[in-house]
């Protein structure tokens, strides 16, 4: 059983954002999750954003991660708007956010914990692309 805090620690992180007409930028950083308190992790993301014939930029996100009912885990933006939840012991883990005009929809791969991976699929009238995250636990210091 996958729980939330077995996030905790920092992840490298792989991302590769397809849009529609075939362009694909990629991004290479971490991932860090830390304690928020009250049994929540706070996500910071940070790494270099390669933009085709743009060169590299540094781009960051952060989400909160909360416990929630029967080992699902609820996303928040960090402002702590809702975003989406997700059950990280399914085998099919999917959520939707509806963000008008835009619909953003996740489907995560846990199969091969402790490496994971996220799906996201968004559309709306001025986007389209499919972004591929891949998360790889980085080796504690001494191992």
């Amino acid at each position: 059983m996958i729980g939330l805090h077995d996030f905790t620690g920092t992840w490298r992180l792989a991302r590769r954002i397809v849009e529609d007409d075939g362009q694909v930028a990629r991004l290479i950083g971490t991932a860090r999750f830390e304690p928020l308190g009250q049994g929540a992790l706070m996500l910071r993301e940070k790494g270099t954003l390669h933009l085709p014939g743009q060169g590299g930029f540094a781009a960051t996100r952060c989400y909160a991660w909360w416990p929630g009912q029967g080992g699902v885990i609820e996303v928040r933006f960090d402002d702590g708007r809702p975003f989406h939840s997700f059950d990280p012991n399914t085998a099919e883990s999917a959520a939707t956010h509806w963000c008008a005009p835009d619909t953003y929809a996740v489907r995560y791969d846990f199969s091969r914990w402790p490496e994971w991976s996220a799906r996201w699929r968004v559309d709306g009238p001025h986007k389209g692309y499919t972004m591929y995250s891949r998360y790889m636990m980085q080796a504690a210091a001494g191992a």
